[in-house]
């Protein structure tokens, strides 16, 4: 005997999960529904099958193909149009027509004995058999009436309470003979109740119901649908299942990585390949699908979670069903009955309330508060940069075809026949999405120089050799999962706001060029990068002093690309030079705090051990350095700057030093004792550059361990601060901490105050109400001088959803008291 699957309706019920997937390729406990329906058939022996498809057919073929992965042969019928449940089956009538043949709906969740349905069919001698159900609430049903011996005696579609009958319905599951098919006019909608059976029942043919005993669930609305996930992992249906069960009702996939401290709570599934972090909470009735990534500190409850999607950490899902490769960002929360469809991104600390439905292909931005459902809106992004150029969780915001795009836009930005120098960290992450770009890029008729891992000083300088533009891939640092895209001018420098917009504009629009075969670009790599760097270098900055000091300096590479532009380096210097942790380590693209916190203090004991004159350490990219002085005691970034700016200004005694406004006061002190002074900037690196490029420049610095030498370079530069370092310490002949010592000491307290977006305009506003007829200074965000000369800094952060503070006063009491002033004001307003 063969079978019928119908699968061709469209699920408008369920919609959005049914916008862009069939209804029978919706997944039950990871597979989809109609694959369940397959396996039932070939249970019974039902191996032959006939697929009936309309809506979207090509991906239920795709996805089942001829059934031979099943053990199945299958066949499809396809409608150019709806022809009913009736029509459906006639349209197949050529391979049907020399036998019985059962017919099943490939949207509805069973385990009914379908062999004992058959040999029913058989005894009765019927034309149709109707398998029938009892069910607690029959509105949604066919209801059929049955006598003694089994015989349909009525048939109503869909009654209201005061036309149910019986509780026996319709399960849409049918055994038939062939001469049914002379009661079906081809090519139009037929409906089996509505049409043939009342003809049937009319003219005296016999049609029998079976009242079948088993699971049966029409998956029709997005409760029942997820009301069947809860049944499979309550094992009320009998089905298989993929994977191990580890504990009970805790269903664990091949492949799967779930930590040891994880919170499961079963029944639930994992799927295969998904990753589970500790910390996160996975509790009753959630389904996981493969290769979901779950963050630490996130909760799922009663979810029903589709391929490929990230959760990020302390999310909050409950109730919902969220579809294929869709991102759930930080802190977001997506409420009972809610539904998010297929390749959405929902932003960080963004709330969606219950009974909402999202789209495919939507974006709800961070921090948003969406209770209607999101239909009609275009997917958008608001910022594509951020502070460190494009940011993202490596494949799951930034993927390769993300990088694609990127790299073809800025090259449209350019000239055809331009150069542009790539360079990476030393990841296998921004390797491998570096050959994206350089695809890109030539593909786009630019022609490549492409610098393979180096520091990233050492590409901003190459970059500003001939190129005209760059672009730099390197883990974000302290984020080893995040990766940052950064694009350069044709200095090396940064983008500015205005290029960035330009990008943006292009990226929205996915206007790129597209080179013709004769002007693919040119691939090239650049040899003697190291030495051409450490050459410019020493010729640029002041090293007098440095040869004849006898200073013994250690320096710490911490396992990155500084390590490669060391060697040449140091050899040149003429100093003693301890090296430490100079191999590459592509297991550590980047360091946490702590970790770079251990290793200065190992630093400090190698530097007081040695008895050297101080000791430096880089960051992984080259780009930023923290001290360590003579006595092995580590000198804080913030500290560390006003050493280097009384350095450089004692020697210089002139001209002006560029600092971000989060960084005290003192700093002016020290730039006026030696004639010079201070010009402050926003925190952006790229306004520091902008300064740092002024004529009469002579030092730049961000606190956080970055800084610009400006005879060499204008961007932060961890080489050129240390070889600076060493020749003014060379020529002042004074230790770190002696120079420390001469410094007043800073009480800058920092905090952060978590504020949703939607309320961040509000506060800076509340903010500048507050200080009232107080000096208020907005170079960024918003400072208050006190009449006594403390000061708080008010700054909203532009790619999270907190506000940053900043307070200093003559001592850390008093600075705790204007923080907690102005905490207390920013969070109020923020509630």
């Amino acid at each position: 005997m063969k079978a019928v699957v119908m699968a061709g309706g469209e699920g408008t019920r369920l919609r959005p999960m049914t916008s862009s997937m069939p209804k029978p390729l919706l997944p039950v406990a990871n597979r989809p529904i109609m694959e369940h329906v397959l396996r039932l058939l070939k249970r019974h022996g039902l191996n032959e099958t006939v697929v009936t498809v309309q809506f979207l057919a090509s991906l239920v073929k795709n996805y089942f193909g001829d059934g031979e992965e099943l053990g199945m042969e299958l066949t499809y019928a396809n409608e150019e149009k709806p022809l009913g449940t009736a029509g459906s089956v006639k349209n197949a009538e050529e391979a049907l027509k020399d036998d019985a043949f059962l017919v099943i709906s490939g949207d509805a969740l069973t385990d009914f004995d379908l062999t004992d349905l058959i040999r029913f069919h058989k005894e009765k001698g019927a034309l149709v058999t109707v398998c029938l159900t009892r069910v607690p609430n029959p509105l949604e049903f066919g209801i059929t009436i049955v006598d003694e011996e089994g015989k349909v005696e009525r048939f109503l579609e869909k009654p209201t309470w005061g036309q149910v009958f019986s509780d026996t319905v319709n399960t849409g599951i049918y055994v038939m003979e062939p001469e049914v098919f002379d009661y079906v006019e081809a090519d139009v909608p037929v409906d089996w109740s509505g049409d043939v059976f009342p003809q049937l029942m009319k003219e005296g043919r016999p049609i029998y119901g079976y009242v079948a005993e088993g699971y049966w669930e029409d998956v029709g609305t997005h409760e029942s649908y997820v009301k069947a996930q809860a049944d499979v992992l309550e094992g009320k249906v009998q089905i298989d299942m993929d994977g191990f069960e580890i504990s009970p009702g805790v269903w664990i996939a091949e492949g799967a990585e779930v930590s040891p401290d994880a919170v499961l709570r079963g029944p639930l599934y994992i799927g295969d390949y998904a990753k589970v972090e500790a910390g996160a909470e996975i509790r009753e009735h959630t389904v996981v699908g493969s290769n979901v990534v779950v963050k630490s500190g996130a909760f799922l409850h009663k979810a029903v979670v589709h391929d490929n999607v990230y959760i990020g950490p302390h999310s909050n899902l409950r109730g919902c069903v969220v579809g294929k490769n869709t991102d759930i960002m930080r802190a977001a929360r997506i409420e009972d009955g809610a539904v998010i469809g297929d390749e959405c991104l929902v932003g960080e600390e963004s709330i969606v309330q219950g009974n909402v439905r999202v789209y495919p292909f939507k974006t709800i931005e961070a921090g948003a508060f969406v209770n209607t459902s999101v239909i009609w809106e275009s997917r958008g992004q608001a910022h594509l940069f951020g502070a460190r150029g494009v940011t993202g969780i490596l494949n799951v915001e930034i993927t390769p075809e993300l990088v694609v795009r990127l790299a073809g836009a800025y090259a449209t930005t350019l000239k055809k026949g331009a150069i542009v120098t790539t360079a990476r960290d030393h990841s296998r992450g921004a390797r491998a999405l570096k050959r994206a770009v350089i695809s890109a890029l030539q593909a786009s008729a630019i022609d490549v120089r492409d610098l393979e891992n180096v520091p990233l000083p050492v590409a901003r300088q190459q970059t500003a050799r001939g190129s005209a533009g760059g672009i730099m891939l390197r883990t974000s640092p302290g984020v080893p999962d995040s990766v940052d895209i950064m694009f350069l001018d044709e200095r090396g420098a940064d983008l500015s706001q205005a290029q960035q917009r330009k990008l943006d504009r292009v990226f929205a629009r996915q206007e790129y060029r597209r080179a013709f075969p004769g002007e693919i670009g040119d691939l090239q790599f650049p040899s003697s990068i190291f030495d051409s760097y450490t050459g410019s270098l020493l010729r640029r900055v002041d090293t007098t002093g440095i040869a004849d000091s006898g200073l013994k300096v250690v320096v710490d590479a911490s396992n990155g690309s500084a390590g490669l532009v060391l060697p040449s380096l140091l050899g040149r210097l003429e100093v003693d030079a301890l090296t430490i942790n100079p191999g590459l380590d592509e297991s550590r693209p980047t360091e946490t705090a702590e970790s770079r916190r251990a290793g200065l203090v190992r630093l400090g004991e190698i530097v007081a051990s040695a008895r050297a004159a101080f000791g430096v350490r880089f960051d992984p990219v080259g780009e930023r350095i923290s001290l360590v002085d003579e006595r092995g005691r580590i000198i804080e970034d913030d500290r560390a700057l006003l050493v280097l700016l009384d350095l450089v200004a004692a020697e210089k005694r002139s001209g002006k030093v560029a600092l971000p406004v989060t960084t005290t006061r003192i700093a002016e002190q020290v730039a006026a004792y030696h004639g010079t002074q201070v010009e402050w900037t926003t925190t952006s690196p790229d306004d520091l550059t902008r300064v740092g490029r002024a004529e009469n420049t002579i030092f730049g610095g961000d606190g956080r361990g970055g800084y610009i030498v400006p005879e060499f370079s204008s961007v932060f530069d961890g080489s050129a601060a240390f070889v600076q370092l060493i020749g003014l310490v060379a020529r002042t002949q004074l230790t770190l901490s002696q120079i420390d010592a001469r410094i007043p000491r800073a009480h800058v307290l920092k905090r952060d105050v978590p504020t949703p977006w939607a309320v961040k305009g509000l506060v800076m506003r509340r903010v500048v109400e507050a200080a009232g007829d107080r000096q208020v200074d907005t170079t960024d965000g918003v400072r208050v001088v006190e009449a006594d000369g403390r000061w708080a800094l008010v700054l909203p952060d532009p790619a999270e959803a907190v506000t940053h503070l900043w307070a200093e006063g003559p001592d850390d009491a008093s600075a705790q008291a204007l923080l907690d002033e102005w905490a207390d004001v920013v969070d109020g307003a923020g509630r």
